[in-house]
């Protein structure tokens, strides 16, 4: 049986929330100052190193020990992973070259739809951009068997923590240079979007698995402190700068917090409605943006605080109403093609 965390759910509601912010203050050219607009905001950006940590763990939950005592199969698991985000991804992808087709954007669709995307040097691809996450992350699902393998035991998983730091630290000062990604400049390179780069992020996630239960008795039997240690994580990244050791700290604090939680505000129905949808929200939230922009809904009003105010709520409001409409869409129509290769099968 999956095992459940309940605060996970308001976790990744408002780290969801965040990245929205986020995008729109990037995209939207509102004139903003202050620090809540130049540091504040666009430090969200980095939340999506949560959302790799908190995948590993979710996916730990539910096939780590399946995959150990050989309950599932490869196959199996690959056909669950497709399943769950092809058909929403696949849809947001047609939506988005309708609103924008071109002999590009068709190249780009068709390396979206295989979910393969991450595997393809230096990626850049601009339909459904922020899926840049979601390629990463598959890269993860199918290597996780072999993650599996990795997290076998704790004294291992500590091994391989260790080198993936390193791997990160190489990958940002030797391998992510010049010398080694021919006109890096040109093609617009980031290293997030790289699988070894990301690695200790989802390393990190498997590692707190493996100690779920002790982390989550302390974080629940002193709830202050480890809140304080999330405190210290939060100013280190700030006062530091946003650096993969502070992120790896913060990110592992917010998730340690979140383990220990049963309720306030990670704990309640409208965290967990949310939680339940980030991922969708997270595909969906650019391709309303850009329907409000065509709209020019976006400045609909002078003052650059209004407009960002009212666009930031349209969007969220616009992001969690598709979600749910695109999700009951789709499984009616699941249900209907099930429906319909029962019967052709029965007669």
């Amino acid at each position: 049986m999956k095992e459940r965390y309940e605060g996970i759910d308001g976790l990744k509601a408002y780290a969801i929330l965040g990245i929205v912010l986020m995008h729109i203050l990037s995209n939207g050219n509102f004139g903003l100052n202050g620090l809540v607009f130049q540091k504040l905001i666009p430090s969200f950006t980095n939340l999506v190193f949560l959302f790799m940590m908190v995948s590993d763990f979710g996916m730990c939950c539910g096939y780590y020990q399946k995959f150990k005592d050989q309950k599932i199969g490869v196959g199996e698991f690959y056909i669950k992973r497709y399943s769950k985000i092809w058909p929403y991804f696949a849809l947001l992808c047609v939506l988005d070259f309708v609103m924008s087709p071109s002999k590009s954007a068709l190249y780009e669709v068709f390396a979206n739809l295989t979910l393969c995307q991450g595997l393809l040097p230096n990626m850049n691809i601009s339909v459904i951009g922020v899926s840049w996450t979601l390629a990463v992350i598959f890269v993860f699902y199918l290597l996780f068997p072999f993650f599996c393998f990795l997290l076998e035991n704790k004294k291992r998983a500590w091994l391989v923590f260790i080198c993936a730091v390193i791997y990160n630290f190489m990958c940002s000062t030797y391998f992510f240079d010049e010398s080694h990604i021919a006109d890096r400049a040109a093609v617009n390179f980031s290293a997030r979007t790289n699988i070894l780069y990301c690695a200790v992020y989802f390393i990190a996630g498997g590692l707190i698995f493996l100690y779920r239960k002790e982390l989550a008795e302390f974080a629940s039997k002193y709830r202050v402190f480890a809140g304080a240690i999330l405190l210290i994580a939060t100013v280190a990244y700030f006062a530091v700068g946003g650096n993969t050791l502070t992120m790896l700290f913060f990110c592992v604090a917010a998730l340690v917090y979140t383990l220990g939680c049963r309720g306030g505000v990670l704990v309640n129905p409208v965290a967990k409605f949310l939680g339940g949808i980030c991922f969708e929200i997270y595909l969906c939230h650019m391709v309303i943006y850009r329907v409000l922009e065509k709209l020019r809904l976006v400045h609909l009003f002078e003052n650059g605080l209004l407009a960002y105010i009212f666009t930031a709520v349209a969007v969220i409001c616009g992001s969690v109403v598709f979600s749910v409409c695109a999700k009951w869409f789709l499984n009616k129509v699941e249900t209907f093609l099930k429906e319909r290769v029962r019967r052709v099968n029965h007669v």
